[in-house]
């Protein structure tokens, strides 16, 4: 196996580590020494890709955003109307699989150590600007007749509802079940007569 194959699987387990320890042990045992367990290595190891705990978190960070950003384009590819796309986009933002019940437990976590962190809150706010964006054009698309303001306000609407059921489903799964999930998303939906 050549060097740069070695490196490049090494970056794969290290990276895979750092997401389970923050997905799986939550933000206060994301440390550089949890992540060297996780990923069966040495600390330097670590320490060399990932200096300090914001490089750890900068990294969970950027992985969900790759990962959901994937995720939505090919869902947005493959719907067959625009309302379709919505809430597809929308329904992967929740907490209704253990894919996206980690995923919402790294964004909670980044979020948690981002509020009084300069570097972190910039890149959550870029992010979240992305993800709003998408929403919005795609209500857009779902109801091309209503104004500016009416889309803004419903995708800033429905957005709340994805991530907010993300949030309670990722904490207590068994009182937000996946199904209840879909349920609050196609009555926001419908509400907006977009379902």
């Amino acid at each position: 196996m050549s060097r740069s194959s070695d490196r490049s699987a090494q970056g794969e387990t290290l990276s895979r580590a750092v997401w389970d320890v923050l997905a799986t042990q939550g933000l206060e045992r994301l440390t550089v020494r949890a992540v060297a367990t996780a990923a069966g290595c040495t600390t330097g190891l670590v320490m060399h890709r990932f200096p300090n705990r914001r490089a750890l978190l900068l990294h969970a960070r950027r992985l969900l955003h790759e990962t959901t950003r994937a995720r939505v384009e090919s869902l947005e590819a493959e719907a067959a109307t625009p309302r379709d796309a919505l809430r597809a986009v929308l329904l992967q933002g929740m907490s209704t699989d253990e894919q996206t019940r980690q995923e919402a437990i790294v964004w909670m976590g980044f979020l948690a150590a981002a509020v009084a962190d300069d570097e972190l809150i910039a890149e959550h706010r870029r992010n979240n600007r992305s993800w709003r964006t998408r929403v919005e054009r795609l209500t857009a698309a779902a109801a091309p007749d209503w104004p500016a303001p009416r889309v803004a306000a419903a995708a800033l609407a429905l957005m709340a509802t994805a991530e907010g059921a993300a949030a309670f489903g990722a904490a207590d799964p068994a009182a937000f079940p996946a199904r209840q999930q879909v349920e609050m998303l196609d009555a926001a939906l419908t509400a907006f007569g977009l379902f």
